[in-house]
């Protein structure tokens, strides 16, 4: 099996610059043999943010984008604030929430951007875990926030 690091630079994939926290948190926590990754948000490769409201100013398509580019940011949190992207063997649980109109309802469709390119790193068996797709208000006005947990490799 391909090592995320090298599926990454295979699909020529551009990282942003992990987010600093912007409150009281940890961006990444290990806890025995997981790693829990905190809400991201969809920075764009110069840092700023992405940002929308799905079904008011950003269509779905717009919206899975957003997504996606969070799945970019939490792979530069790993990086940056864990170190070895190698280490995770699998995606656990996802949390993914959705800035959208109350009329909007096809949240799922939106989060897929986040899955889907997870599956392409690390494979449809270790890349796709449980997970949730809901609705609501975000800060900054992001399309999308995500939060997922990981399995390590044992070392």
């Amino acid at each position: 099996m391909i090592k995320p690091s090298e599926k990454i630079k295979e699909l020529g994939l551009i990282l942003p610059p992990a987010p600093k926290p912007a409150g009281v948190y940890r961006p990444v926590l290990v806890v025995d043999n997981f790693l829990y990754i905190s809400g991201q948000g969809p920075v764009l490769p110069d840092g700023s943010l992405m940002s929308g409201r799905v079904g008011d100013d950003i269509d779905l398509e717009v919206g899975y984008k957003g997504a996606r580019q969070v799945a970019l940011t939490m792979l530069s949190t790993i990086q940056t604030h864990f170190g070895d992207i190698d280490r995770v063997k699998r995606v656990v649980k996802v949390l993914g929430m959705v800035n959208c109109t109350p009329d909007f309802k096809k949240h799922p469709l939106v989060i897929n951007g986040f899955s889907e390119l997870m599956a392409e790193i690390f494979g449809e068996t270790h890349g796709i875990g449980v997970r949730s797709a809901v609705g609501m208000m975000l800060p900054d006005n992001i399309p999308a926030e995500i939060e997922a947990m990981f399995e390590l490799h044992k070392e």
